[in-house]
């Protein structure tokens, strides 16, 4: 049987947590913009389970904005999922098996926008959240008139503009603004981003006064590993022992952490910060996003091409070998930790990274390679540039680990377009696709055979990277022979010489 709300009497599982029948009717407080698995397995999962201890009782509105697939399975199953989360806190096993019935609706901006217009007049809402990828909080100067506009902030300035007209501009009408994406600042970025365009449509100067007066965008950073729906071998397992099939189901660690930075003010607000130790709200969340976006999104990103080359799908698979421990432990702890460009406590540094590797070999996450490689070229720039720059600035030297992920790199963006808007490259004689919006950029300059010269342009090109990293001595002489090593298979020359 499918998941459902009238199938939940007809499940009898002793380790899951049903959702209360009460819980359906609560009012629709939340706007999300985003249905993927990071938004379904941090955010939503802090708000049901607020939901459940009777704290913030609201629902969540979720809104598509891409065209590509459809909400079918949000609708078959009444919005309702499965999250099973397992890890170690403390060196002890931790596990929670929980269906979520936090999203109360979920609606296509392509085909339903007049319905989500009417969610922005409710006088219920409260908060909107957004993860719409690192390239989704960008000025597009478009009529935010359009049903719908086109990009996300567009969209949203479209909500809080409908807002506006239904309340007559009134204080108590405005929303907090809580963007999940992985950039910095990314709550000031996206207020400035909807109060340009707001400029650009030329909007009415009251209704500017009430957007930068009477809504709060808060800068945020999320930290939990949800890899996304199980595997088809796990899938099968865990529905034939929980007796119902589950088509929107997702896998996460235990660990989870949602940072928001607000005063007392949003904290009192954002009641559902009450239901859980991991969501901390403080006026400076700039630790919490240097510790996250250095020594675990960025060691992601470093490792990502040279664990793909190495034949490694999954990140656990990655850190079972010996060559590649030793990889990631001397770039986390001599590259990365000392050149985090922001004053963390030394103690603290460390132990956050023995955390990541903790978390990195979770037996029951399987974080597949490919899926943390999708925009590979925007976080290489937001992740690893900045840290890049500033051991240069410590060093003066070639970070070497560093410079090996950036081979790797270019090696995996060494691909090809096969159609429109689609590109593939090939490693050991399997073919991948590459979702990224710099592809038909890599695609060009590998029209020359040169790969020296393929990588000195790709280094020198101040427009992917906001510098000229082929000004950094040494830097390109090191990754154009690690890249060449690469090519010729021999992926583990440099990281058999590393200490234990």
């Amino acid at each position: 049987m499918i998941l459902s709300k009238y199938n939940l009497k007809r499940i009898n599982v002793p380790s899951l947590e049903l959702p209360g029948a009460h819980l359906f009717d609560l009012p629709k407080k939340v706007l999300q913009f985003g249905t993927g698995v990071l938004l379904r397995g941090l955010p939503d999962y802090y708000i049901d389970k607020a939901n459940r201890n009777g704290i913030f009782n609201g629902r969540i509105v979720v809104i598509k904005s891409t065209d590509t697939g459809t909400v079918d399975d949000f609708d078959k199953q009444d919005n309702l999922y499965t999250i099973y989360s397992k890890g170690f806190i403390n060196g002890k096993e931790v596990s929670e098996q929980v269906i979520s019935s936090a999203i109360s609706r979920v609606y296509s901006a392509a085909k339903e926008w007049d319905e989500i217009l009417e969610v922005a007049k409710s006088p219920d809402l409260q908060v909107v959240i957004s993860n719409t990828t690192e390239v989704g909080i960008k000025l597009v100067k478009e009529d935010v008139r359009k049903r719908p506009p086109a990009s996300f902030p567009g969209k949203l300035l479209a909500v809080l503009y409908e807002r506006y007209k239904t309340f007559n501009g009134s204080a108590d009408s405005g929303l907090i603004i809580i963007p999940t994406e992985l950039i910095v600042d990314n709550g000031k970025k996206l207020e400035a981003i909807v109060l340009e365009l707001a400029h650009l449509n030329k909007l009415e100067p009251a209704f500017m006064d009430w957007l930068e007066n009477n809504n709060s965008f808060c800068n945020s950073l999320v930290d939990r590993i949800v890899p996304g729906r199980p595997d088809k071998a796990l899938r099968e397992e865990l529905e034939a022992g929980d007796g119902y099939e589950d088509n929107l189901s997702i896998m996460a660690e235990t660990y989870s952490l949602w940072a928001i930075e607000g005063d007392d003010k949003i904290k009192k607000l954002l009641s559902f910060a009450q239901a859980d130790k991991g969501i901390v709200i403080t006026p400076d969340i700039d630790q919490f996003r240097e510790l996250k976006l250095r020594l675990l999104n960025g060691t992601h990103t470093l490792c990502c091409a040279y664990a793909y080359i190495s034949g490694f799908k999954t990140v656990k698979e990655a850190l079972d070998d010996v060559h590649f421990t030793r990889f990631i432990t001397q770039m986390m702890f001599h590259e990365i930790k000392p050149a985090i460009p922001y004053k963390i406590d030394e103690t603290v540094a460390t132990d956050f990274a023995n955390k990541v590797l903790d978390r990195f070999r979770n037996p029951y996450i399987r974080h597949e390679w490919l899926s943390i490689s999708v925009q590979y070229t925007t976080k290489i720039k937001m992740r690893v540039i900045p840290l890049l720059l500033n051991y240069y600035k410590i060093c003066n030297t070639v970070p070497v680990c560093i410079a090996l992920g950036f081979a790797a790199f270019i090696r995996f963006m060494q691909i090809k377009a096969v159609g429109s808007e689609q590109y593939t490259g090939t490693v050991n004689n399997e073919e991948y696709k590459v979702t990224d919006s710099q592809a038909g950029y890599f695609a060009s300059v590998w029209g020359n055979p040169d790969s020296d010269a393929v990588i000195k342009k790709i280094l020198k090109n101040k427009d992917l990277w906001d510098a000229d990293l082929d000004a950094l001595p040494g830097f390109t002489a090191a990754v154009a022979g690690q890249f060449n090593q690469i090519d010729r298979g021999e992926i583990y020359s440099f990281t058999s010489k590393l200490k234990q």
